[in-house]
């Protein structure tokens, strides 16, 4: 093996400095480590508290040391009031993945050596900063991750009744598919008013719940401790309580969903039927009206797609598709596409990569609800799941709902719906030119059967 030979030139060519006003800050829970160029102050480092008077002590320092951009680790939430403080006071900040600022291995780890190490990779622009929405859709985003946690916390005591009524071997929740349904909240609270008679309960049966009278009665013949009637009485409060809060949040939500600019022309949405029930989670006002306001588009066209999903999607992504270089940017920045590994020209592997970002998870949600959709998606979706099971399908069907939400937020258009039909006419036309091509690669010619019975 011949050993390569490297010019002198190449030998003593060295890094540029593209951001010579760059500074680094190690983010802390007590304390933030600040490293400015070494020309800039007599001391390359300092450290400040995290307290807001700080905060504007660190602002005052880089702005006294003619810093201009800073770079700061991704660290818990630790970084949100620095960030913020120091993008309104003029700087250009960039929040940066902890695995950009990984250190080589075997060097002593330090806040200090931290904070330098930062500095000194953006000074030679090898740092890209973290996506962050405008100021805007962030706060849209803030209020809807505390709705999505208002949500989590009332399920939690959705299951504390359940617990309750079978400590007191009620079986309420294997005769009614939901005991927060119409059925199970009107027993649940004649329990607590202090109704016993089975009977008596079953009379409170919704006329379209599946389950008859007789059975529900048989079903509510329980033990009626105090201790676990006392437990049942402070989730149902709770799970109440945490409702009533959910509700503050959706007309927040909306308030602020009223500042965004119109982009809708003055369209009026059609009214379409419901596909479906209203689910007990759903945003109690128009969704979908306000969607089309803010995004001058109705996403909610995309099978798979509703009001919630749209909602989550856009006050993650935001509405500006040109923070992506192009579609393939996108779809990998969701991770939605695979990472090829290859080495010695072999494909070790193409999972995608792993991460379970919001705007991710809500599209394979959407992805996951395909399975019995009779749309061209559906199709798409259940093809793939025959073939690569259903993880491969939710991926594959999740990045094809990217590539339209893309398009949508992009260019403005109105979504057309495929047919199943003409999508499996033209899977079939595909499929009979490939198997054609490897005929006559073969030496053989394709007659169809029609036309081989006739001759």
């Amino acid at each position: 093996m011949t050993p390569c030979k490297v010019s002198g030139a190449r030998r003593r060519q060295r890094l540029q400095v593209t951001n010579p006003d760059a500074a680094g800050i190690d983010v802390g829970a007590d304390a933030h480590w600040v490293s400015v160029p070494e020309d800039r102050a007599a001391e390359q480092v300092q450290r400040f508290g995290t307290c807001t008077a700080d905060l504007e002590a660190i602002a005052d320092w880089l702005q006294a040391c003619a810093v201009t951009t800073v770079a700061m680790e991704s660290t818990g939430v630790y970084w949100v009031p620095l960030y913020e403080l120091l993008e309104g006071r003029g700087f250009h900040v960039l929040l940066v993945d902890a695995r950009q600022v990984a250190r080589a291995p075997g060097r002593p780890k330090t806040d200090v050596k931290d904070c330098q190490w930062i500095q000194r990779l953006h000074s030679y622009g090898l740092l890209s900063a973290a996506f962050r929405p405008q100021d805007q859709v962030v706060v849209l985003r803030a209020y809807l991750r505390q709705r999505d946690m208002l949500v989590t916390y009332a399920g939690q005591h959705i299951q504390h009744m359940q617990k309750a009524l079978e400590q007191m071997n009620v079986k309420l929740t294997e005769v009614v598919s939901d005991i927060t349904g119409v059925t199970g909240m009107s027993i649940i609270q004649a329990i607590l008013r202090g109704r016993r008679d089975p009977q008596q309960l079953a009379k409170l049966r919704d006329p379209r719940c599946k389950e008859s009278e007789a059975t529900i009665a048989r079903a509510l013949l329980g033990n009626w401790r105090p201790e676990h009637l006392f437990a049942l009485q402070q989730a149902l409060a709770l799970y109440e309580f945490y409702h009533q809060q959910i509700s503050a949040c959706d007309q927040a939500i909306e308030a602020h969903l009223r500042t965004f600019t119109d982009k809708s022309g003055g369209e009026v949405l059609p009214c379409r039927p419901r596909r479906r029930k209203r689910e007990a989670n759903e945003p109690r006002f128009d969704a979908r009206a306000r969607l089309h306001c803010l995004c001058g588009v109705d996403l909610t066209e995309i099978e798979g797609i509703d009001e919630t999903t749209a909602l989550v999607l856009l006050s993650e992504i935001g509405m500006d598709m040109s923070r992506w270089p192009s579609l393939k940017h996108f779809c990998s920045w969701l991770g939605l596409c695979p990472q090829h590994k290859i080495s010695g020209g072999k494909i070790l592997n193409r999972r995608v990569r792993r991460g379970a970002s919001r705007a991710k998870r809500c599209l394979r949600l959407a992805a996951r609800s395909l399975h019995h959709s009779k749309s061209a998606l559906g199709a798409f979706f259940r093809r793939i799941k025959a073939r690569q099971g259903t993880p491969m399908a939710i991926t594959a069907a999740a990045h094809k709902l990217a590539r339209f939400v893309y398009s949508l937020l992009k260019h403005g258009t109105a979504y057309v719906a495929q047919e199943m039909a003409d999508y499996e006419a033209k899977y079939r036309e595909r499929k009979l030119q490939a198997v054609s091509r490897q005929a006559h690669a073969l030496g053989f010619h394709l007659v169809p059967v029609a036309v081989a019975a006739t001759g």
